[in-house]
C-alpha cells in the first residue's frame, strides 16, 4: 500500500508549527509499520538548511494549469530515514523572504501546489493508493481530484483522506477567485461555496473519502459551534466519515536521555540530571537558584491559548510560591504584560519574547510544571514533550489535552498531570495550587515525574490507527 502525505510544511525541511512535526514523524512511523509512505511539500528554498539542501536533487519539470495560465512546476526529491520526500518547485510562489504563509496570494499559491501534487503523481508515475491531505493549504487536492482526475484510468483508484489540524484556518476567500484563480467551474461551485464565499476546507470535507482530526475529543468538539468557527453545519452531515486520532511526537528528537541540547541527560530511572537542567534554566533565565517549583510556558501569545486566564490570576500564581519562565510572542498586550511582570517580580519571573529553540528545550527539561490552559487545542504537542522531559503539565481538559493528560486527582495512581474543565481563571488557579501541594510531597512528586516520563506518546500507536483507516479505504471495491 502506497501513501502520499501532502503537507505545506514538514520537518526537518520547513516548519512554522505542529503540522511540520506531524508531517515529519507520522510518515516515518508508517514506513516502520511496513507501509510505503512519501511526503510532498512546497520547495521553500530560503528556509531549508544547507545540510538538508545538499540531499535534494532535481527529478523532472513540466507545466501545469493555474486558472487561465500555465505555470512551471519543478519536482525535486530526497530520501530521509526511509521516507521519500517530493518538493514542488516554483520560485515565484515559494521563494519568499518572510515565513511560509501570510501573503496576499496565498489562495493562488496553494491552489497551484494542490494541482501540482496531482500532476506530479501523473508525471512521475508514482501513483499512490491513498493521498492524505492536511489542513486548508492542501484542501483543494481532493477537490481537484474529484473534478479533473478521478475518471482518468491511471488515477481512478486513489482514495482521499483529509486531516484537520486546526479548524480555525479554513482557506476562506471571496467568490471572485473561483474560476480565474482556483480553476473551479462555476456549475460545480457548490463544492466549495459556504455562506456565500469560497471555503477550501468545506470543499475537502465534502468530497474526501475520510476526514480525520488530530484527537478523538477534537473530532467531537468541532461539531459544536463553540469550536467549529462556523463549519459545524458542514461537518454534521459528514459525521459518518469523520474520526479523530491523537497525534504523537518524535521520541528520538525529544529524548532527555540522549538530547545534546540540554545541560544534563536523564531518564525515568535516573532523574538526577533534571536538577542540573533546572539550575541551568534558572541561570539562563536570570533567576536565582532554589527549590521553589518552576512553571514553564512556551506558546504563541493569543487569547485561545488561555493567556487571558493567566493574566487574570498571575499575581496569585507567583504568590503561591512559583517562579515562572515564559517564552513566546504574539498579541502585544500579552507581550507587554509579561515584560511588566518580569519587572514587578524580579527573581521570580523571566520573559523572553520570540521563539528560541535552544531555550524551549531548556524549559521543557528544566521546569517542574508546564502551563497550557488553552480555550481550544486540537491536539497539542507541547504537553507530550513536557511529559517526555518529566515536566508535569497543567492543562485545560479540551481537545488533545483531555485525551493525553490524566488528572492526579482521580486517586487511581495513574495521573500524569493536573487538569481543569471550565474555561475559568479560578479553576485554572486551583489546579496550579494543587500542583504546588503535590510538589511539596517529594515522594509523591517523584512518582508523578516517573509516570510522566513513562507515558508513551510515540507515533507507533497513532500510526497503527492511520494504517487501519488506510487499509479500510484500500480494500473498498476490491
Amino acid at each position: 500500500m502506497k501513501i502520499l502525505y501532502a503537507a505545506s510544511e514538514a520537518q526537518p525541511f520547513a516548519a512554522s508549527g505542529g503540522l511540520a512535526d506531524v508531517a515529519g514523524s507520522l510518515p516515518k512511523a508508517l514506513a516502520a509499520e511496513g507501509c510505503e509512505c512519501s511526503v510532498i511539500m512546497p520547495y521553500y528554498k530560503n528556509t531549508i538548511k544547507p545540510e538538508h539542501q545538499k540531499k535534494i536533487e532535481k527529478l523532472t519539470d513540466f507545466r501545469i494549469p493555474v486558472g487561465w495560465r500555465s505555470q512551471f512546476c519543478g519536482v525535486h526529491t530526497a530520501k530521509l530515514k526511509g521516507v521519500r520526500f517530493y518538493f514542488i518547485d516554483n520560485e515565484y510562489y515559494f521563494k519568499r523572504d518572510f515565513g511560509l504563509y501570510g501573503y496576499y496570494d496565498d489562495a493562488e499559491r496553494f491552489a497551484y501546489f494542490s494541482r501540482a501534487v496531482l500532476e506530479t503523481v501523473q508525471h512521475t508515475g508514482d501513483i499512490p493508493d491513498i493521498i492524505n491531505s492536511n489542513d486548508w493549504q492542501c484542501a483543494l487536492i481532493p477537490i481537484y481530484y474529484n473534478i479533473y482526475y478521478r475518471y482518468q484510468h491511471d488515477m481512478r483508484a486513489i482514495k482521499n483522506v483529509f486531516t484537520i489540524h486546526n479548524i480555525q484556518y479554513q482557506g476562506h476567500y471571496g467568490f471572485d477567485l473561483l474560476e480565474d484563480v482556483l480553476s473551479i467551474p462555476r456549475h460545480i461551485s457548490r463544492l466549495v461555496e459556504y455562506d456565500g464565499d469560497v471555503n477550501f476546507m468545506k470543499g475537502a470535507i465534502e468530497v474526501a473519502d475520510k476526514v480525520t482530526t488530530v484527537s478523538p475529543t477534537y473530532a467531537e468538539e468541532i461539531l459544536d459551534p463553540w469550536f467549529s468557527h462556523g463549519l459545524d453545519r458542514a461537518l454534521a452531515s459528514k459525521k459518518y466519515k469523520t474520526c479523530g486520532f491523537l497525534n504523537g511526537i518524535d521520541t528520538d528528537m525529544y529524548n532527555p536521555a540522549t538530547d545534546p541540547d540540554i545541560a544534563a541527560n536523564f531518564s525515568a530511572g535516573k532523574k538526577a540530571g533534571k536538577k542540573i537542567c533546572k539550575a541551568e534554566l534558572l541561570k539562563q533565565a536570570g533567576l536565582p537558584g532554589g527549590d521553589e517549583p518552576v512553571i514553564g510556558i512556551i506558546s504563541r501569545m493569543v487569547e485561545h491559548k488561555g493567556f487571558d486566564l493567566i493574566k487574570n490570576v498571575f499575581d496569585d500564581i507567583v504568590g503561591t510560591g512559583y517562579k515562572v519562565v515564559v517564552l513566546g510572542s504574539g498579541d502585544p498586550a500579552y507581550e507587554n504584560f509579561f515584560n511588566e511582570a518580569a519587572e514587578r517580580f524580579p527573581g521570580k519571573v523571566s520573559f523572553t519574547c520570540g521563539y528560541i529553540p535552544d531555550l524551549a528545550k531548556k524549559i521543557y527539561a528544566g521546569a517542574d510544571m508546564f502551563l497550557m490552559p488553552s480555550k481550544s487545542e486540537p491536539c497539542g504537542l507541547a504537553q507530550m514533550i513536557s511529559l517526555r522531559y518529566g515536566t508535569v503539565p497543567i492543562v485545560r481538559a479540551t481537545g488533545g489535552l483531555k485525551d493525553s493528560i490524566v488528572d492526579c486527582g482521580d486517586l487511581s495512581g495513574t495521573g500524569t498531570g493536573f487538569t481543569f474543565l471550565t474555561y475559568n481563571a479560578g479553576d485554572m488557579l486551583n489546579s496550579v495550587k494543587r500542583a504546588y501541594g503535590y510538589y511539596c510531597d517529594k515522594k509523591a512528586w517523584g512518582g508523578l515525574v516517573t509516570r510522566a516520563m513513562k507515558a508513551d506518546f510515540s507515533w507507533k500507536q497513532s500510526a497503527k490507527l492511520y494504517l487501519g483507516l488506510y487499509k479500510e479505504l484500500y480494500n473498498w471495491g476490491k
